[in-house]
């Protein structure tokens, strides 16, 4: 009779941490997509930004076609990838970060295009949606970090494994960190003088 009563507690709770397991390991996979998301909103609104970037920077510097060009086709392929996970989309991310800024960078040489209003404001849009993309990023890689730790080690490992629960991709800022848009505001814009 006792033993009958050991293995029932014992059956009972681990069929309690199996369920518990699994529900805390849903919450974490929701979590991540939901994070996964949010980074496809903000890169939208920088692919939103980047034909009136385009257009603009054509205005004032339009015989430099080949950054404009090349930005375009960035846009383009990062547009297409969407839905294509992280390792997809980084690399594309990163050639279109690369383009913004060159056509950032073109302001220098052209003072009308930098004192343009139309200009000033794409830049302020443009920090504004580079911030959300570095905070949705961090938020992501952070729900990602969560979910792959539950899921290797043990005994949670086992729980996840028996579910199919796997880990996740990394958003990997990679070579678009090292070239992401410097935007710098004029400072009437509200910056520091």
């Amino acid at each position: 009779m006792t033993w009958a009563i050991v293995a029932i507690v014992v059956v009972a709770a681990v069929a309690l941490f199996v369920l518990l397991t699994y529900n805390r390991l849903v919450r974490m996979r929701l979590a991540v997509d939901n994070s996964w998301a949010q980074i496809e909103v903000a890169l939208k609104l920088r692919h939103d930004l980047v034909p009136a970037l385009v257009d603009t920077v054509a205005g004032y510097a339009g015989h430099e076609s080949s950054v404009l060009v090349r930005t375009a086709e960035a846009r383009g392929a990062a547009t297409h990838a969407v839905g294509g996970g992280p390792a997809m989309q980084g690399p594309l991310e990163g050639a279109l970060a690369l383009g913004i800024g060159n056509l950032i960078g073109l302001a220098e040489a052209y003072p009308e295009l930098k004192a343009s209003d139309n200009f000033m404001q794409l830049q302020k849009d443009l920090a504004s949606v580079e911030e959300r993309i570095s905070i949705t990023r961090r938020v992501y890689n952070d729900t990602v970090e969560t979910l792959n730790t539950a899921v290797a080690v043990f005994p949670p490992s086992l729980v996840a494994s028996a579910f199919g629960f796997t880990r996740r991709e990394f958003f990997s800022a990679g070579s678009e960190a090292a070239v992401a848009p410097a935007v710098e505001l004029p400072p009437s814009a509200g910056g520091p003088g």
